[in-house]
């Protein structure tokens, strides 16, 4: 096929492409090209990568903003007074309305794409910079999250589809291994970031620089983010060599009719499935994003900085292999292998990674090499699994891609928002030891030779405490407590001195010990439910569409291109046709 085909090889009676509309007489030319953000011809190579980039780096941002609170998280229960069970619940209840948000995204198919995410954009970086990092309560902190995972939400849903529409499948896995970027770089600058400034400052200057971060890339959307036309992007395009046959065609095309009915024709087992399974097989992502420094803290004692670097060697290794893994897809020209490689290598690794939870003196690299494997089968995965979803929306309508995304968005937001509810049920464990265990550790090191006498009877001491002073003490307690410090009254003083100590180790000190000794199964029972969903994924593969042989794939193509050339001549002779019958 030659790619040197024009437009103007389009049948002469046909009517013309519409131009773009008119700014509105009273709306000034720069204000109307703000929002109305649409192509009419294909881009050329040039302005095409600039907008994926864009698209690309929006969504990287997008993510920092949404994930730094995850960061920060036990900074947060301490500033709010959270239980675990209530940091929990702003990412059930964020992920929820984000559900619901991307169902309403599948309008984009209607609206269009690009206004969600320059806008969204526009939104998220004003929440982060100034509403939660002076939020007054945690219910304006959770209120103001919902509002963020809002406009995640319908990103989510916008940002892919804007992928799709400026990438052919051939060489969309590639493209969409640099949009799934987003939440992994998303991840990766949140833990760089956080492990390098939280140690000089605080949880809200770590939202401050992610909402400062978001405006900046507002102002370069909003001047250099462009979307096709629906008569462009409603259509399949499998090479950039389609782009004469797509123009032409799209002079024709009834969009109205092309948009109907996009939620039935979703509902379908090869479109659901596969999205179910991607939302489970994501299960470990989701625990790294929210409680990765919840489990190292309570569990082997890492601190905030430390857990943070060490997820780094997580999201290093899936970024790498992520685009890495999506341009081999698209040089074999088929997906389904990589998935099914990467989502058994994810179950491997899970399993090795759930071992060490029962071996607390396991090493730093162990964790870090286990992680590297965790991510890079992830990543593999999860890029050819983008493309093989679009692929597969297109086959049953490719006008119905946001629509199909917003299906996609939907049950992944629901898959979250179940799995951070189950987390607290399941890890009891972990509201005391993060919310008391270091308090507990610092008052049993304060309290030193107190705490030995205290223990020989706590409930006299208990009992004695609820006097003002040892002058209102009954005399018989003072004599047994003097008994039970060898007549030594300086250990009796050491006591009264080390009451606040004491008084944090009465209310908390059994609770958190209880809580110590069950973490560690508890944390084993998640990391076994995680292995079990992750394993579904693979099933959930067969039915999507796609080629198991690169062969196949590459006779597929072939075909394709011998009906673009087929349709361009019937075309161009179409046309030669309808210039004689107006000449005569």
């Amino acid at each position: 096929m030659s790619s040197s085909t024009s437009p103007s090889d389009a049948p002469a009676d046909r009517d013309p492409e519409p131009p773009p509309p008119a700014p509105p007489a009273r709306l000034p030319a720069i204000v109307h090209g703000l929002w109305y953000r649409q192509l009419h011809r294909y881009p050329a190579n040039g302005p095409r990568i600039l907008y994926l980039s864009i698209v690309v780096v929006a969504s990287v941002i997008l993510y920092y903003e949404l994930y730094i609170q995850y960061a920060v998280s036990t900074l947060l229960m301490h500033e709010y007074g959270m239980t675990f069970m209530y940091a929990t619940m702003i990412s059930v209840v964020g992920n929820a309305v984000g559900a619901f948000a991307s169902l309403l995204a599948g309008l984009a198919d209607r609206w269009g794409r690009a206004n969600m995410v320059v806008y969204g954009l526009l939104l998220t970086g004003v929440l982060v910079l100034f509403a939660l990092p002076n939020a007054q309560s945690k219910g304006w902190f959770m209120f103001f999250m919902a509002l963020v995972n809002v406009v995640e939400g319908m990103a989510l849903v916008a940002t892919p589809a804007l992928i799709r529409d400026f990438s052919p499948q051939v060489g969309r896995a590639g493209a969409m291994g640099f949009w799934t970027l987003g939440p992994i770089i998303g991840s990766l600058v949140v833990t760089t970031v956080s492990s390098n400034t939280l140690d000089s400052s605080s949880w809200q200057t770590e939202f401050r620089y992610a909402g400062i971060t978001g405006l900046v890339v507002f102002v370069v959307a909003l001047f250099g983010l462009r979307e096709l036309s629906p008569a462009l992007r409603d259509q399949l395009m499998v090479s950039l060599r389609d782009k004469a046959l797509i123009e032409a065609r799209a002079r024709g095309l009834d969009v109205e009719a092309a948009q109907k009915n996009h939620w039935r024709q979703m509902m379908r087992l090869d479109i659901l499935a596969p999205a179910l399974g991607i939302s489970l097989h994501l299960m470990f992502y989701y625990t790294v994003v929210g409680n990765l420094v919840v489990y190292y803290s309570t569990v082997y004692g890492y601190s905030e900085q430390r857990t943070n670097a060490l997820a780094n060697w997580y999201w290093g290794a899936n970024a790498i292999a992520l685009v890495v893994v999506g341009v081999a897809s698209d040089l074999t020209r088929v997906r389904k292998p990589f998935m099914i490689v990467g989502g058994v290598g994810t179950v491997v690794f899970t399993y090795l990674f759930a071992l060490t939870t029962d071996h607390p003196d396991t090493g730093y690299y162990t964790f870090a090499w286990l992680l590297v494997g965790i991510g890079a089968s992830s990543g593999m995965a999860w890029a050819p699994w983008m493309a093989g979803y679009t692929e597969t929306v297109e086959k049953h309508n490719p006008a119905a891609t946001a629509t199909g995304l917003a299906v996609w968005g939907w049950i992944i937001r629901i898959v979250v928002s179940v799995s951070a509810v189950f987390t607290p049920v399941i890890v009891t464990s972990a509201t005391p030891l993060v919310n008391h265990g270091e308090e507990v550790v610092a008052a049993q090191a304060d309290a030193g030779a107190a705490l030995e006498l205290v223990q020989k009877d706590p409930a006299l001491f208990i009992q004695m405490s609820k006097y003002p002073n040892r002058a209102a003490i009954p005399i018989e307690l003072q004599v047994k407590a003097l008994q039970l410090a060898g007549g030594d009254l300086a250990k009796l003083n050491l006591v009264e001195q080390k009451q606040r100590s004491l008084a944090v180790l009465i209310d908390h000190g059994e609770e958190v010990q209880k809580a110590k000794d069950r973490t560690s199964d508890e944390w084993m029972r998640w990391w076994w439910l995680t292995l079990a969903c992750q394993a579904l994924f693979v099933p959930s593969v067969l039915v999507m569409a796609g080629r198991w042989s690169p062969r196949k794939a590459r006779e597929d193509e072939a075909a394709h291109a011998r009906r673009v050339e087929e349709e361009l001549a019937a075309l161009a002779a179409a046309g030669v046709a309808g210039v004689a019958r107006q000449r005569t």
